[in-house]
């Protein structure tokens, strides 16, 4: 794909051998199996992985250890952490991203190695998680304010707050293995529960180097990272039934067979991030030029290996040659490289097998009557494949039916609207899609429509998450849950509240409990 370039200085990786987890406010050193962590980035001119690390192969032992670490630490309710003042955790928050700052460089370059994102997108992972934190902090300030106050209504008053949930079993994606984990981790933290973490197979080291700062910064128990294969580790927990919450950015196949192992479903709320299969619509009067850079941009940033991606894209036929034209000129420009490369787009695959799935992808679609329209589509090397414009796409091709999550852009045709909304419609899928177009008469009723298919509507621009403060969902089997900066504060918790008669006994006692600020519920004073 590209010549060999030796490694530049600053990046050379040097293996890291991580011994320890951390469980009940302990860092235990594991004297166990371990699993190693190979990048399929390489370091040598005769291509070979290389092996970046090894982290703890942990069992059903240490996961049930975990386990029982939160659930003290919960306290049924009664922990410290679970009933401590909204001021309080905040510093705590605070002091451990004051701490994390310091963990900068070497998470990156992790993240460059284990998953080949390019050192501006690792570097921007982690400074938007930074951010994330303080803009969650500031709207869990705003929730306390807006709870300290008490409510009457025929002749009851009510004091009104969110309370945590219990204990959390949370599990991340690899392809955003900092920002998308802390998404679930501080809410939950932050409303008051315990979490057992348990990071992705790849993208598993970048979290070694926060351990001890959430040993330092943490009451013991509070929060508790394993490593290991998820039917290993993940599924003992479950079957115990005592897990509250299962947050989960990834698959649904994974966070099914999860659900489906939990003795009592009904007693377990679902927060959960799942697949995508995200459409750009490119109407007649759409601005070429912009909805080629968004689409380019849309479908292949990363690789096309995010849940946002733009996973198929529906072009009108009276402008189909000029739009593909130039979009699979703009592809076929994107430069391969490694991650530290200036100016690279499209950088190794991290999964061995990717490149031979795409490949599976882009033979059925041949084989099914599609061509491959841009020159480069479908070159291969050993940990990647360039990514091919696949046309005409019909429904029954795979690319068609499934979330690719890697390098390949389906494109289908069309002359009249209804065809693609309805398409949209049957979609197992509902999370977001990109319109292109002007008239304000086409677009009015296609709006008016898409909000009730899917979540986000991007009116001349790419999918994408961003900014953290709006909604983050999906319809259908897109998500179950809302996470932004407001939304996962609520999701984590649930409100609680206590209600008091209107008599002056009663009052009394609240006004004495208000008074000495010994009830870290009932309190009328908030951080500012």
């Amino acid at each position: 794909m590209s010549e060999f370039q030796p490694i530049p200085k600053a990046y050379i990786c040097n293996p890291l051998q991580h011994k320890t987890y951390l469980i009940n406010g302990e860092l235990r050193e594991w004297t166990g199996a371990y699993d190693e962590v190979y990048s399929t980035i390489s370091s040598t001119e005769v291509y070979a992985p290389t092996l970046v690390g090894s982290v703890p192969h942990l069992d059903k032992e240490q996961a049930l250890e975990a386990l029982e670490a939160a659930a003290n630490a919960f306290g049924k309710g009664n922990g410290l952490w679970a009933t401590m003042r909204v001021r309080d955790r905040i510093e705590i928050l605070e002091r451990f991203t004051e701490k994390m700052k310091t963990k900068r460089d070497e998470v990156m370059h992790l993240m460059m190695w284990e998953i080949g994102k390019t050192i501006s997108e690792s570097q921007k992972e982690f400074d938007r998680t930074i951010e994330y934190i303080y803009d969650t902090i500031e709207e869990y300030k705003k929730l306390d304010r807006d709870s300290a106050h008490f409510q009457k209504r025929d002749g009851v008053y009510a004091h009104i707050r969110r309370g945590p949930l219990g204990i959390v079993l949370c599990l991340g994606p690899y392809n955003y293995p900092l920002n998308e984990a802390f998404a679930l981790l501080i809410p939950a933290l932050l409303m008051g529960n315990t979490v057992i973490y348990k990071p992705p197979k790849y993208g598993v080291l970048l979290i070694t180097p926060l351990l001890e700062i959430f040993k330092e910064c943490f009451p013991k128990g509070v929060i508790n990272i394993i490593f290991g294969r998820g039917r290993e580790i993940a599924t003992p927990i479950m079957e115990t039934g005592r897990v509250d919450v299962l947050a989960l950015i990834g698959n649904s196949r994974s966070a099914i067979a999860l659900q489906d192992k939990h003795p009592h479903k009904n007693r377990l709320r679902l927060i959960l991030g799942l697949e995508a299969k995200n459409p750009a619509i490119i109407l007649p009067d759409a601005d070429i030029e912009l909805a080629v850079n968004e689409c380019v941009t849309g479908a292949l940033t990363f690789n096309g290996q995010r849940c946002t991606a733009l996973k198929i894209i529906y072009v009108h036929n009276a402008i189909k040659e000029e739009f593909l034209s130039k979009f699979t000129e703009r592809v076929d420009a994107l430069p391969f490289g490694n991650p530290w490369e200036l100016n690279v787009k499209l950088t190794p695959l991290p999964e061995p097998d990717k490149p031979q799935y795409i490949q599976d992808l882009i033979d059925d679609a041949l084989n099914k009557g599609a061509k491959i329209l841009n020159k480069k589509g479908g070159e291969r090397s050993e940990n990647f494949i360039f990514p091919a414009v696949l046309a005409p796409v019909t429904p029954d091709m795979r690319v068609y039916q499934e979330e690719q999550f890697g390098p390949v852009v389906p494109v289908r045709f069309f002359s009249d609207i209804e065809e693609v909304r309805q398409e949209i419609a049957d979609s197992h899928y509902g999370q977001q899609v990109s319109l292109f177009g002007k008239d304000i008469y086409t677009l009015a009723p296609l709006i008016d429509n898409l909000v009730n298919l899917v979540c986000r509507v991007n009116l001349n621009s790419l999918c994408q998450r961003g900014p953290d403060v709006f909604p983050f969902t999906g319809r259908k089997d897109s998500a179950v849950g809302t996470l932004s900066v407001y939304d996962a504060l609520r999701s984590f918790s649930i409100r609680t509240f206590v209600a008091s008669k209107d008599n002056p006994y009663n009052n009394e006692i609240l006004e004495n409990l208000l008074k000495t600020g010994i009830s870290n519920f009932v309190h009328n004073d908030y951080v500012l």
